[in-house]
C-alpha cells in the first residue's frame, strides 16, 4: 500500500513523497488533528544548525496528533476508535532507564517522519485509546505527557517538603505543567514566575502568578521547574538558584540551542539537584489521557489552543506554520490531506 508523506525538504518548503506502508502487525491510523511544536518551527524556519538540517531533512514534521484507527491486524484496537499517537520509538530495553532516554531511541519528526502523513503505521504500544476528550485537546496529548513525565520524575527525586513549587515561564509549557502540578500535588502551593502580564493573567488556577521583577520580599520556593528555554534559560535558572531553598530540586525542561551558564557555586552551596526532563513514554501518555478526562482541565487547556483552518493542500501546511509564528500558545488544525 502506497502512502502520501508530506515532508519538509528545506526550510519553508514542503513536498509529497510516496512510500510503501508497513501494515504487518501495525495499527494503521488516519490523523485527524495535529498540533505545532516549537521544535517543528525550528526546522521550518531553518533555525537548526545547517549540519543538522542536512542530516535530518527531508522529513515529515509534527509529533503531536490524534486520529482514528483504520485497521489493526493485532486486534488491539477497533476500526474507528479514537487514539493518540506516541512519537517516541524505544531503543534498548533497560528497566533502569525511562524509554525516552534509552540508548538507540528514536523520535518521529526528529530524524524520522512525523505525523504529516496520509496514514501512520505504528506498533500497538505506540497508540493509546481515548474517549470523552475534545479532539482539539487530544491533539496536544504529547505536550501534556511531557509535563506528566517531568512531574513524575520530580516526585521521585524531590524531598518531601513541597509547600511551594515554582514554575519559571509563562508560555505553553509552563501553562500545561502548572495545570498538571495543580492536579497531581493538591497539597502544594503552585506559583508561576514569568515576564508577560497578559500571559500571566491566564494562570488564575495557581496559588500566585508573579512578574519576575515583582516577586514579594522574602520569596522562596522549595522546588522549581524551568520552562523558558532559548535565551531565557540562563535568566530563569539563575533566578531559580537564587530563590530556591537548600536541597531543592530543579527540573530543567526548556530547550536552548546555545550553552547556558550555571551558577555552580550556589548550586553546590545549597546542595541542589538539577534534573533534565525531556519528552515522554507510553506510561506518561496513559496518565495524561486519564488527567484530560477532567472537563475542567479540558476547558483550561482550550484557553491556550487556537484552531487554524483545515489543511487540504501542501500550501496549507506552510500557512499553518506561518500563522503559528505569531501565536503565543498552541496551534492545532484538522488534517484533511
Amino acid at each position: 500500500m502506497i502512502n502520501h508523506v508530506y515532508q519538509l525538504v528545506s526550510p519553508k518548503l514542503f513536498s509529497v513523497e510516496f512510500k510503501e506502508l508497513n501494515t504487518a502487525e501495525k495499527v494503521l491510523v488516519r490523523p485527524t488533528y495535529l498540533a505545532v511544536c516549537h521544535a517543528d518551527q525550528r526546522y521550518f524556519q531553518g533555525k537548526r544548525d545547517i549540519s543538522v538540517l542536512r542530516k535530518k531533512l527531508p522529513m515529515a514534521l509534527i509529533h503531536e496528533a490524534c486520529g482514528r484507527v483504520v485497521s489493526d491486524p493485532t486486534g488491539t484496537y477497533k476500526r474507528g476508535q479514537k487514539v493518540v499517537m506516541i512519537p517516541n520509538v524505544p531503543g534498548n530495553d533497560d528497566s533502569m532507564i525511562f524509554e525516552n532516554y534509552s540508548e538507540g531511541a528514536g523520535f518521529l519528526s526528529s530524524g524520522m517522519d512525523g505525523f504529516t502523513r496520509e496514514f501512520v503505521d505504528l506498533a500497538p504500544d505506540r497508540v493509546v485509546a481515548y474517549d470523552g476528550i475534545d479532539e482539539r485537546v487530544a491533539a496536544v496529548t504529547e505536550f501534556i505527557s511531557v509535563a506528566v513525565h517531568s512531574s513524575t520524575r520530580f516526585d521521585i527525586v524531590a524531598h518531601s517538603r513541597r509547600d511551594i513549587i515554582a514554575v519559571w515561564g509563562d508560555g505553553s509549557l509552563a501553562y500545561v505543567l502548572a495545570s498538571v502540578l495543580v492536579k497531581r500535588f493538591p497539597g502544594s502551593k503552585i506559583v508561576v514566575v514569568g515576564m508577560d502580564p497578559s500571559k500571566l493573567s491566564l494562570f488564575s488556577f495557581v496559588h500566585a502568578a508573579y512578574h519576575k521583577d515583582s516577586l514579594p520580599e522574602g520569596f522562596r520556593c522549595d522546588h522549581a521547574f524551568e520552562c523558558c528555554g532559548g535565551e531565557g534559560s540562563f535568566y530563569a535558572i539563575d533566578d531559580i538558584i537564587r530563590y530556591i531553598r537548600p536541597q531543592g530540586s530543579v527540573m530543567l525542561m526548556g530547550v536552548s540551542e546555545n550553552r547556558v551558564a550555571v551558577n555552580t557555586r550556589d548550586v553546590l552551596e545549597k546542595g541542589l539537584t538539577l534534573v533534565g526532563s525531556s519528552r515522554s513514554g507510553r506510561d506518561d501518555f496513559v496518565r495524561a489521557v486519564e488527567l484530560m478526562k477532567d472537563k475542567r482541565l479540558q476547558s483550561r487547556l482550550r484557553l491556550i489552543i487556537t484552531e487554524d483552518a483545515p489543511v487540504r493542500s501542501i500550501p496549507d501546511i506552510s500557512r499553518v506554520m506561518i500563522n503559528d509564528m505569531t501565536n503565543p500558545f498552541k496551534t492545532v488544525f484538522r488534517w484533511e490531506l
